[in-house]
């Protein structure tokens, strides 16, 4: 499933009903990612963030990873739910998951989904921060 929110959205909800949907005995691992916004940034503070996107385009690229996740690993299912819209400090802005028989697939499949949304996904970031307004015109997938 993929989906792409305007609203603030609960992860762990998300996660719970979404497991209903898969064949029970079918799955022993599921490894999930959660991110959410921080209040800072490059050294500033930071009070609301508004991403940006291409619909249609966007849910098209999520689906396409998630085929890709299931190419590479044996997997029951992911999911993919993505933030848009103006988001504060705290709230979510993206989950993804994956459920497969064993964990090395699960953690490996869930890497892969955020690591190629991060890397790939045709989102544009503008953070509201003290000094003003800012596109954020690198991507940073590659911090810890």
């Amino acid at each position: 499933m993929i989906a792409l929110r305007d609203t603030v959205f609960d992860p762990w909800q998300e996660l719970q009903t979404f497991q209903h949907t898969i064949a029970a005995g079918k799955y022993g691992a599921c490894c999930n990612f959660v991110g959410s916004m921080r209040d800072f940034n490059e050294g500033d503070t930071v009070s609301r963030m508004t991403l940006e996107h291409y619909p249609g385009m966007t849910e098209k690229f999520l689906q396409t990873i998630c085929d890709e996740a299931r190419e590479k690993w044996p997997l029951q299912d992911c999911l993919i739910i993505h933030r848009v819209g103006d988001i504060n400090p705290n709230e979510s802005i993206v989950l993804t998951a994956a459920w497969s028989a064993h964990r090395d697939a699960s953690f490996a499949a869930c890497r892969y989904l955020i690591e190629e949304l991060k890397h790939r996904a045709p989102f544009w970031k503008k953070e509201n921060t003290g000094h003003g307004e800012r596109w954020v015109s690198e991507n940073t997938a590659s911090e810890s």
